[in-house]
């Protein structure tokens, strides 16, 4: 199925998006960037617009981000203090995004634990919808920057041909989900690295055949093996909150983190990605993060474009 995010009203993953919708998306964000970097005033469309920040998960990236590109194009933002709120007393994420809505706030932001919440919160208020991640599910303008990221380092704009391989947790990450549909849809060859424990086999499947865009994913178990042939490396945290007590030792460190001795077989340009928060010296080291490769302030720049682009994409089409 193809989606065009901005006919949807909401933003809620990047599966099923068409890769037209996806590069006109991009395209937009693009232009953005100059006001993304502080080098260009903001757009101010959406004065006297409101959008509220739901989060649920702590979040200082995406949050501030989200908070930036709204006040980037003119928009005020209203922000739910989750520990405050009345969720915290037990009310359901459904009455809380009602009432909100009742406000009259133009668009949301939500960002919790439970997979496909933000979905069903979508089926019943009458205002835009950006996922900001949910669960184990998806999350789609962090797929989306580091594309953008991506498309701005090597000046194209699709990934056609490019293989980029993402390192790490895979299980328990939304952002390997979205970038598996999101860079494959684009045209990238995806590979998911990692140990079995935390790349299962059957996550191939996570990218089904016949959708829209030539991409593919398949799924490695030794970083070296595959260092030599890819065009990006996008290191995850290990998310030692999801595993229970589980200790993830040197052991995982050695085989799966990104140090000097990797980086160095990387072939020229290879560009190193990470969505942060960074466990500095467990899946990557301090010199690699802040080396030539890096893209990783470049994807928090990125990321507020995108996010420009998703808010005025879909402010604009609740208002037509």
């Amino acid at each position: 199925m193809q989606v065009d995010w901005n006919q949807t009203g909401h933003l809620l993953g990047l599966e099923g998006c068409s890769r037209n919708s996806l590069v006109s998306l991009l395209d937009d964000a693009a232009e953005l960037l100059p006001i993304a970097g502080n080098r260009s005033s903001g757009t101010g469309e959406f004065s006297g617009r409101t959008v509220a920040t739901l989060f649920f998960e702590n979040s200082t990236r995406t949050k501030l981000s989200f908070t930036m590109a709204a006040r980037r194009i003119g928009a005020e933002v209203l922000d739910l203090n989750a520990s405050t709120s009345s969720t915290a007393k037990g009310e359901s994420l459904l009455d809380t995004a009602m009432n909100i809505q009742a406000m009259g706030v133009d668009a949301m932001v939500m960002r919790c634990a439970a997979s496909g919440a933000p979905r069903l919160i979508s089926e019943h208020v009458s205002i835009p919808l950006i996922n900001a991640g949910d669960g184990r599910h998806e999350h789609p303008t962090q797929g989306l920057l580091d594309a953008l990221a991506l498309r701005e380092h090597f000046q194209k704009k699709t990934l056609d041909g490019l293989t980029i391989a993402i390192v790490g947790d895979i299980a328990n990450s939304r952002v390997a989900r979205s970038n598996a549909h999101g860079l494959t849809t684009l045209g990238a060859n995806v590979v998911f690295v990692g140990p079995p424990s935390l790349v299962p086999d059957r996550m191939e499947s996570l990218v089904v055949s016949g959708r829209d865009g030539s991409g593919t994913l398949r799924v490695e178990h030794d970083l070296d093996a595959v260092l030599h042939e890819i065009d990006a490396i996008m290191m995850l945290r290990v998310q030692f909150e999801r595993h229970d007590g589980e200790v993830i030792d040197e052991h995982y460190t050695r085989q799966f983190g990104l140090d000097l001795n990797r980086a160095a077989q990387l072939r020229e340009g290879v560009p190193v990605l990470h969505p942060g928060p960074i466990n500095r010296g467990i899946e990557i080291d301090p010199e690699v993060a802040d080396g030539p490769r890096s893209l990783i302030l470049d994807q928090v720049t990125c990321g507020v474009a995108v996010r420009m682009a998703a808010l005025q994409g879909l402010l604009r089409g609740s208002s037509s």
